[in-house]
């Protein structure tokens, strides 16, 4: 049933919730009982001042009954549907569910909600255990104090004859152990503490990168006018505090430089309003390469109007070199991907442009991709070209059930079952 039409059912719902009988609410309205009948029935449209009235007799804000008040609350009922395809739901009358029974579907939303926000934070944390350095070098420091300080107490447990020298030697041996483990013990729950903090969880030149990126919202004005100078945003953030993460900002920032003198800012601003975000047009706009246009609409600023963008980036090994999270579209913290990305497989079709609409299990209702695989430097007959790809992530519109692949996030963390890419089991196989 179209949701425009059931205005009138809210409007039963709340009368018979007041306990008002039809044809009282019907006098307090100034109509007649048989038309409001029909309204309830939705078998008549209804809104303006007579809606404002029927509303204020039921002491409920006109926005209750009005069309569209649930557009929210029925988007997470359809989150929850697709996240538990086999539970049966029916898609034809989750509006009446919404309508008929707003306490409980609210609920249902909430628990959704809920749900997936834990998933999402399971997903964080696996990530990090598995493939953490600096956490994977911490866990192993303790590791191997504690085993040093068992060792040497089993020693002073089982010899029951030791001479004094060698006894204090042990018992010295333990102490200083023991304040390492204290030490490290407490490093590590610091370090852990603060992992929500960028500065505590860039351990590697590439976090690095990724936090400089994010805290500038992948846009740098500076470059797009020409005023400013690579050398100088490099060297004035303390984000940026290794070497290497200095030398892959500067070379980004080349490219984000060179993009932007193909692509100008307002040129594109306009052609994405004349042509849709649609990479293919723009570059024939343009004359510019696909993965110049992705990469351009990756670091378009948050006033641009095309909505959200997401994208990802990987070498030729599949390692992962550039992330730009969008909300609702998991991505792994570390080189730890689906096999199923559209930009893998773009990596397998060199210069051939992928178009796919994708969900992952438990992540809303899908997102539209677009990836292409390009050689990284200029081609030379001298030597073999070296590829990259790229895939835009950007929120989709409702498609048919047969044009969205399912995806997952990395087989660590992934639900989905018979996968033919799986690398290792989950830990949410069994659910979550």
């Amino acid at each position: 049933m179209p949701q425009r039409q059931l205005a009138g059912t809210r409007i039963r719902e709340r009368r018979i919730m007041a306990r008002m009988r039809q044809a009282d609410l019907a006098q307090r309205a100034g109509i007649s009982a048989s038309y409001l009948n029909l309204i309830e029935h939705n078998r008549r449209r209804i809104g303006g001042k007579l809606l404002v009235r029927i509303a204020e007799k039921l002491s409920v804000e006109p926005s209750v009954l009005s069309e569209g008040a649930e557009a929210a609350l029925l988007s997470a009922l359809r989150e929850a549907r697709a996240a538990a395809p086999g539970a049966g739901a029916e898609a034809d009358t989750v509006e009446e569910f919404a309508s008929r029974f707003p306490g409980w579907a609210a609920l249902l939303a909430e628990r959704q909600k809920r749900v997936t926000d834990l998933e999402r934070t399971v997903e964080a944390l696996t990530d990090r255990l598995t493939h953490d350095p600096h956490l994977a070098a911490a866990l192993h420091e303790m590791l191997s104090t504690v085993t040093a300080i068992r060792s040497t107490a089993s020693i002073l447990a089982d010899t029951r004859e030791i001479e004094k020298e060698w006894r204090d030697r042990f018992h010295r041996n333990i102490n200083e152990d023991a304040a390492r483990l204290a030490s490290s013990s407490q490093a590590l729950v610091s370090y852990l503490d603060g992992a929500s903090e960028v500065e505590a969880s860039a351990t590697s030149p590439q976090e690095e990168l990724e936090a400089f990126l994010a805290a500038q919202d992948y846009h740098f004005p500076s470059i797009e006018d020409g005023s400013g100078r690579i050398s100088d945003l490099v060297n004035d953030t303390p984000m940026l505090q290794s070497a290497p993460a200095r030398g892959l900002a500067r070379m980004w920032l080349e490219r984000y430089r060179s993009d932007a003198e193909a692509l100008p800012l307002e040129a594109l601003k306009r052609a994405i309003g004349v042509q849709g975000v649609d990479p293919a047009r723009i570059a024939r706009r343009f004359h510019a390469d696909l993965a110049a246009v992705m990469r351009r609409m990756a670091s378009l600023p948050a006033d641009s109007g095309i909505g959200g963008v997401g994208m990802v980036s990987c070498d030729a090994s599949g390692t992962i070199t550039f992330r730009r999270p969008l909300d609702g579209f998991a991505l792994p913290r570390f080189a730890a991907a689906c096999p199923l990305w559209p930009l893998f497989q773009a990596l397998s079709r060199p210069m051939v442009p992928l178009r796919q609409h994708v969900v992952q299990p438990g992540h809303g209702e899908g997102f539209l991709t677009y990836a292409i695989s390009q050689p990284s430097s200029v081609v030379s007959f001298d030597e073999e070209p070296l590829f990259e790809a790229h895939m835009l992530i950007l929120p989709a519109t409702r498609v048919a059930a047969d044009d969205v692949r399912e995806i997952g996030v990395s087989c660590r963390i992934c639900p989905r079952e018979g996968c033919a890419g799986r690398r290792e089991p989950s830990i949410l196989a069994e659910g979550f």
